[in-house]
């Protein structure tokens, strides 16, 4: 029979002096493709690609790469699992190839934004064919619309491709600015582009006229447009294409 003092009722006893306390280690997250992927993510959202490795990755996670390789093959298959997890956050309208115009250069405009918000993620893109859930959901919507249109298979499957090369392709290029921000010490991309440009507007306008006539002539209407303007523009033109190659009927340009 215990006591009425009994040890759950005593204060704790200090430590000797000799016998140091231990820190109290927070339990480690247990591992899954979907951890690994959220991390991969994030380092590549805060670095950048060139940071992203499955080094990089354990040690976020607190733990070796080889306890990855359980989950994940290598850095090229976590290239396309967080690839495609970024094109999950790709919002698809109605289905409806009546209108197939208006809904692809909505996809585009959308597929672009999502890329864009993620650092340079559409290098990505650009180095192999997406094949992941989310990669299918939107190749099937796009490439469908096209063919239920009434486009040849063959013609709509290269029109989707080069669609797809686009809008990676320009996200790409903008994502080439951003170690130069950093190494310029630009916090903000809009503060960045003002300086580049007005650089880019300055060299052209000192061009010797006799020789470069145009450029030093209009140097301010060559910079004039920001890069979303490009791009749209760039969009507007390959789907005046597009139309041109579509038969009668549907949607059109200006509809």
């Amino acid at each position: 029979m215990r006591s009425a003092n009994s040890d759950d009722d005593l204060p704790e006893v200090p430590l000797p002096p000799w016998r140091k306390a231990r820190k109290s280690s927070q339990p480690r997250p247990q591992l899954s493709r979907e951890l690994i992927v959220d991390t991969g993510l994030r380092v590549l959202d805060a670095e950048g690609l060139d940071a992203l490795s499955m080094r990089r990755v354990a040690q976020e996670l607190g733990t070796g790469p080889a306890s990855l390789y359980a989950h994940v093959s290598a850095k090229e298959e976590l290239l396309e699992l967080i690839y495609d997890r970024v094109l999950g956050e790709v919002r698809l309208p109605e289905y409806d190839p009546s209108r197939w115009l208006t809904l692809l250069r909505q996809c585009a405009l959308e597929l672009h934004r999502v890329i864009v918000g993620h650092a340079d993620v559409a290098r990505a893109a650009l180095a192999s064919i997406p094949t992941g859930p989310n990669a299918l959901r939107l190749s099937e919507f796009m490439f469908g619309l096209l063919v239920d249109a009434g486009m040849p298979p063959r013609d709509a499957s290269l029109a989707f491709d080069r669609i797809i090369l686009y809008v990676c392709a320009d996200a790409f290029e903008g994502s080439l600015h951003y170690p130069r921000m950093k190494a310029l010490g630009h916090t903000r991309l809009s503060e960045y582009f003002h300086m580049y440009v007005s650089q880019i507007e300055e060299y052209f306008t000192s061009l010797p006229p006799d020789r470069f006539p145009h450029l030093s002539e209009h140097a301010r209407v060559l910079v004039a447009d920001g890069g979303e303007a490009r791009f749209r523009y760039g969009l507007d033109l390959l789907f005046d294409g597009l139309a041109a190659r579509m038969p009668a009927g549907g949607d059109r340009p200006g509809s």
